[in-house]
């Protein structure tokens, strides 16, 4: 059985693999090669997974401490997770990993000949998680998303052999603004978690305190503030879009869908009210097309 295999036929990782789903983007859609599909997967397994780590929403966490290399009593010490998934991220360079989906990636990294960095930004960013809660300015919170999300889309880039100084900042905007996103859709269950990535310095602008967050539905400052954290994002998405019309073929259309799930994602907060503590905004499959549509047509006007 290969490695990509016994991962699909693992539990606990189908779990893991299956939440690519829910994402905002395509992860790996059909009209990609077999074989950028397979290495996708592998680094969005890997993604996942140590994000699942850092949340704490892993499925069978003592069985995944045991894949680790730990006791099932430390399943609930994140960090000492995180230090055992870094070891294991090793052994896919140099030797054998245990957990399967890092078997999965190996031959991705072999035949891609991915380095260390990029995967080791993603668990910095969640040994990060474990520490900082809370982001006072905008530039804190970029900052992190150069650890938990731009390592993503370089990771891409390697994987279609298209990285090029440009298209790394490009692909860095996009993915920042992707994360943001994210964290504005997720304001309720961060909070949850006792994470709050609205920087203070934007929240005292907007007179919002940490209660304002708490609330089953956002009020005017909360809603002023989300706003002006989405033209942000939307700013960033918009410095990044044209990487899309860098390339070519299908790498061309998932770099879209990439671009317009985050701005697919944008409208949905925008349709919202600004209003993302009752839940987060999700946009519809529907609107997600006709954004990929909006991109590629920009593109070819900037042609």
């Amino acid at each position: 059985m290969t490695a990509e295999r016994e991962a699909r036929t693992d539990p606990a990782s189908r779990t893991t693999l299956d939440k690519a789903a829910d994402e905002n983007f395509p992860v790996a859609p059909f009209f990609l090669p077999r074989a950028w599909r397979g290495d996708l997967m592998a680094v969005y397994g890997y993604a996942r997974l140590v994000d699942d780590i850092g949340d704490g929403d892993l499925a069978d966490a003592p069985g995944e401490a045991v894949r680790l290399g730990l006791d099932p009593a430390q399943a609930d010490d994140r960090l000492a997770m995180l230090d055992a998934f870094e070891a294991d991220l090793g052994r896919v360079f140099d030797g054998t990993p245990r957990h399967p989906l890092l078997s999965a990636l190996q031959p991705t990294v072999r035949r891609r000949s991915l380095a260390p960095e990029p995967f080791l930004g993603l668990i910095e960013a969640n040994r990060q998680d474990q520490t900082v809660r809370r982001y006072e300015t905008y530039e804190d919170l970029l900052a992190y998303c150069e650890l938990s999300a731009n390592p993503v889309g370089r990771l891409v880039l390697q994987l279609t052999g298209t990285a090029t100084p440009e298209r790394i900042r490009r692909s860095d905007a996009v993915c920042t603004a992707l994360q943001i996103v994210e964290h504005l859709q997720d304001v309720a269950e961060d909070l949850g978690r006792d994470r709050i990535y609205l920087p203070a310095q934007d929240m005292k602008r907007f007179h919002v305190q940490e209660a304002d967050l708490a609330a089953p539905s956002a009020g005017a400052s909360v809603r002023a503030l989300v706003a002006y954290e989405a033209e942000r994002a939307r700013g960033l998405l918009n410095e990044g879009a044209p990487l899309v019309g860098s390339v070519h073929g299908r790498l061309k259309l998932l770099l879209a869908g990439f671009v317009a799930g985050g701005s697919a994602a944008l409208q949905a907060v925008t349709a919202a009210g600004y209003d993302v503590l009752p839940g987060p905004p999700k946009p519809t499959k529907l609107s997600l097309l006709r954004e990929v549509g909006a991109v590629l047509r920009g593109t070819r006007r900037e042609g």
